[in-house]
């Protein structure tokens, strides 16, 4: 590993590339666009993800001798494509919908201006961030909706892979969770982390009480205590008599939560533990969280369901060529016409109709002008909010959009975005997407 996020592409992208660069095309001005023919079964609506993350692997997509020599000696491409990929540098430009926003099938989320040979090989690198990052965010999503104000804390790194984990953890923090367990998401993105100890520190002691009182001493009274270990009952006890009725929170991680939950609110408060709080894990999702609604619940715990993007681990996106500049210096419009898997070409310009409910009705997609481009036939400007912003200008990222700071701009949008949509969105049974996708 270099640092260098080249080689994080598919073979093809550079066996393209050669063949473009040796026949003469590799050079004419391109536009690329990253969409989602369709949502995962059941949703509908997505959120961006992923977009902070990218704009850096982007400026990080580097051929240095490290990933030169290894090409070279797997003989991947042609001596003269080594020669152009040793000074590539993303020099185009890049227009997208905001990280945190909703999307919907066909919304042109993610605009790629350049050449067709610097436009080209950054297409696996896009899929593979927004797909993930996406899919978490749009699962994430859904469980804030239903937890009704109610804290979320995502604790999913053991279930995907060490570089997923932090990903995920930032992906949740946009769509709305407060915390999360992983470190590195803290340190590299500004995600609050939390936790306190599990069932093997309990298991360490002698007793459930010397665990307890251990704990306490090391982290206060306001720790939270994972009292299932044994008997959820005698940990309950246990846990006020330890730290007092100040005690922060309990932690229930397994049996039936609804009953449980209940009992555990029922003794806390005989105890005289009446602010002590109640957090629950135990593979937890989005239609477990909606079930716990009216159960005495202060907080969740989330782990599987949201690193996996609640049974959609992708957000299905696809990046397709959708026009090229002819030997006339004009625009093209290019798509696929293939079954079901049918794009729409040209360049777009996107705009969401807001009613005068601040509700939104349609995603609409002006066709010819392109993001920099005044739509033709726009509505009073009023009730139509631009969807599209410039991501990065001439192989520069805006600073708006990377870092700790990007994320929570990115947070704060999509709490702002929610607002807009239909209640219908926020629905978990099957259905449509929230709102249509209209192409002018």
């Amino acid at each position: 590993m270099t640092g260098s996020s080249a080689l994080l592409t598919d073979r093809y992208e550079l066996t393209m590339l050669d063949a473009a660069l040796r026949d003469g095309t590799a050079h004419r001005e391109s536009m690329f666009e990253a969409f989602a023919r369709r949502l995962p079964a059941g949703r509908r609506y997505g959120v961006v993800a992923g977009t902070g993350r990218l704009l850096e692997a982007i400026t990080r997509f580097r051929f240095t001798d490290a990933e030169l020599d290894w090409l070279r000696a797997a003989d991947v491409v042609h001596p003269s494509t080594l020669d152009w990929l040793a000074d590539y540098r993303f020099s185009g430009t890049i227009w997208g919908y905001r990280e945190g926003e909703a999307y919907f099938p066909g919304s042109p989320l993610f605009i790629v201006n350049a050449s067709f040979a610097e436009g080209v090989i950054l297409e696996t690198l896009i899929l593979s961030i927004l797909n993930s990052d996406s899919a978490v965010a749009s699962a994430a999503a859904r469980m804030v909706s239903v937890a009704l104000g109610r804290p979320l804390a995502e604790m999913g790194s053991r279930r995907t892979n060490e570089y997923a984990a932090v990903a995920t953890a930032r992906a949740a923090y946009i769509a709305g969770f407060g915390a999360t367990s992983n470190l590195e998401a803290g340190r590299t993105w500004g995600v609050p982390t939390m936790g306190t100890a599990a069932h093997s520190f309990t298991l360490l002691h002698d007793t459930e009480e010397a665990a307890f009182r251990a704990q306490v001493e090391a982290l206060g009274a306001g720790t939270t205590l994972l009292v299932d270990t044994y008997d959820v009952e005698k940990g309950v006890e246990t846990a006020v008599r330890v730290a007092g009725t100040g005690l922060g929170a309990v932690r229930i991680d397994s049996g039936d939560l609804p009953s449980v939950v209940a009992s555990v609110r029922d003794q806390l408060d005989r105890l005289g533990a009446v602010n002590t709080r109640i957090t629950v894990t135990s593979d937890l999702d989005e239609y477990l969280i909606g079930a716990l609604s009216g159960s005495p619940v202060d907080a969740y715990g989330v782990g599987t369901s949201v690193a996996t993007g609640s049974g959609a681990p992708t957000a299905g996106m696809v990046y397709k060529l959708v026009a090229r500049r002819g030997d006339d210096g004009e625009w093209v419009s290019v798509a696929k016409a293939s079954a079901e898997k049918v794009s729409v070409g040209g360049r777009k310009t996107a705009v969401r109709r807001i009613d005068s409910t601040r509700t939104a009705r349609e995603e609409i997609v002006y066709l010819g002008d392109g993001p920099d481009g005044e739509p033709e036939g726009t509505q009073d400007e009023s009730r139509e909010r631009p969807l599209q912003a410039t991501l990065m200008r001439d192989g520069v990222a805006d600073r708006a959009f990377l870092g700790a700071e990007g994320t929570r701009a990115a947070r704060e949008h999509r709490a702002l975005v929610m607002q807009e949509l239909p209640i219908e969105a926020f629905r978990l049974g099957a259905g449509e997407a929230a709102i249509p996708t209209v192409y002018r």
